[in-house]
């Protein structure tokens, strides 16, 4: 089975309003364009986390003008002054500015549009993205407008007309198997469950609607046109369950919005949590399903953090606080060694048998929860080494939809822990094959979960009364 999984991004974001020096403005940038050069440079050296060095700064400006121009102006030689950097910024800032207006006056008119973008936007773009390179940080990085609203995107997910439900395409059957269903959606309020197989929609079959889609994006993209809809529109369903083929179901199709929470009750009364991305709505997400789930009867929790690349700090700590009910979260330290403790928000559930599954993918945000639950005992963490992530990102935005990203801070554990290009190891290493195929979620086609439930039965066992012998009759 493939697992559909959002695109996440691996930051920590959070933003900030913009400190930018003077400007003086030149005849052939618009003082827009001026001043996003010089925020950028200004945002980099007041903000990274580590010394920027100015001759860098200003080298890579240059640099990056003259690589964009050979590789999309296709320009064999262009030719640009070197800059000299000063002690002083705003000198070193307007030195870019005539930098860049040399460039543009020169060049500008020799690139085509790409995607609406002008030639002279396009070069300050290169700048930008040069001026970012310099510090060699594979978080330091310029996003376009595009870009930028991808990760926006990403982490806050989309709205659309759809049924509510999170699904896979079976290899064998080709039928759709449900994986989660969206908590107060469509499909829950009809009364669809996990594993549930869908075999037909509106009276056609799966398999006769997937004819011709040789692809595995070929199949979703035909299955998308036929859940999706304007909401208040209608869908029927076909379900087997449990080998019985159900009456069809109506559905009213609804506002979605891609949740970053999917939750399920497992065999056992074990809850499962799965987190796709740290957005904006996760933690009130968590909080909705950890109620259904506590209403069902759960006595353990599995939460799951595997592929998730992170987002928001603030998310990460509200995440965190479901599970620990006092104490710190994450310490954020600055350039300037300035520590910012976050503490649990006094939230959390009930305590309950615990387990976090990790992997290699599992990053950021993903890591500063796992590494709060780790190191408060609140939790045992499940499968292999996380991915060590541990510094802090801030996004700039741009007033033309661009924004710069630079890493402003590093985050420690509670107990001190430095978990950035060391990873978090779990206490229970469960590795899954590279030619394994799993289906995450599923207990019989995920082995790593199977694990977790493994430890958690055997807690929720420990807790068990002891059995009272029965009186004997004589």
């Amino acid at each position: 089975m493939n697992r559909l999984i959002p695109i996440a991004t691996a930051a920590l974001l959070a933003l900030a309003p913009a400190r930018v020096p003077a400007a003086t403005t030149t005849p052939t940038l618009s003082s827009q364009q001026n001043e996003e050069l010089v925020s950028t440079y200004a945002h980099l050296t007041a903000d990274f986390y580590k010394q920027v060095d100015r001759q860098a700064a200003l080298d890579g400006a240059r640099s990056g003008i003259i690589l964009y121009l050979k590789k999309q102006g296709h320009i064999a030689k262009p030719q640009l002054p070197p800059i000299t950097a000063r002690a002083d910024d705003q000198a070193n800032a307007e030195a870019l500015q005539h930098e860049v207006a040399a460039a543009v006056g020169e060049y500008a008119n020799k690139l085509q549009p790409i995607d609406s973008i002008s030639g002279s936007t396009q070069i300050m773009y290169a700048a930008v993205d040069g001026v970012l390179r310099s510090v060699k940080d594979r978080y330091t990085v310029f996003l376009s407008p595009k870009e930028y609203a991808a990760l926006n995107e990403g982490l806050d997910g989309t709205s659309f007309g759809g049924v509510g439900i999170s699904y896979t395409i079976d290899d064998k059957t080709k039928n759709l198997i449900v994986e989660n269903v969206i908590l107060d959606g469509p499909s829950d309020k009809a009364g669809l469950q996990s594993d549930d197989e869908i075999v037909a929609i509106d009276g056609k079959p799966v398999t006769t609607i997937l004819t011709g889609a040789d692809s595995l994006e070929l199949q979703q993209k035909k299955v998308t046109e036929v859940l999706r809809g304007e909401p208040g529109t209608k869908v029927s369903l076909t379900i087997l369950r449990d080998g019985k083929t159900l009456a069809p179901v109506t559905i009213t199709r609804a506002e979605i919005h891609q949740p970053s929470v999917l939750a399920k009750m497992l065999p056992g009364n074990v809850g499962y949590v799965d987190l796709t991305v740290f957005g904006a709505s996760t933690a009130q997400e968590l909080d909705t399903a950890l109620k259904r789930l506590d209403s069902e009867g759960a006595k353990a929790y599995v939460l799951d953090l595997r592929y998730n690349g992170g987002g928001y700090l603030n998310a990460a700590v509200d995440v965190s606080s479901k599970f620990i009910s006092n104490g710190p979260i994450v310490s954020v330290q600055s350039r300037a060694g300035t520590d910012t403790e976050y503490d649990a928000e006094n939230d959390a559930i009930a305590p309950r048998p615990l387990a976090v599954l990790v992997n290699q993918y599992t990053a950021s945000a993903s890591e500063i929860t796992a590494g709060a639950i780790q190191d408060s005992g609140v939790g045992t963490l499940v499968g292999t080494k996380t991915f060590g992530k541990g510094v802090v990102q801030t996004i700039f935005p741009m007033r033309d939809g661009s924004a710069v990203k630079i890493t402003t801070a590093r985050y420690f554990t509670p107990k001190g822990r430095d978990i950035n290009a060391v990873g978090i190891e779990p206490e229970i290493v469960s590795v899954i094959p590279k030619d394994q195929k799993i289906r995450p979620g599923d207990v019989k086609q995920d082995p790593q979960l199977d694990a977790a439930l493994t430890y958690l039965n055997g807690r929720l066992a420990q807790q068990l009364p002891a059995p009272v012998a029965s009186p004997t009759s004589q």
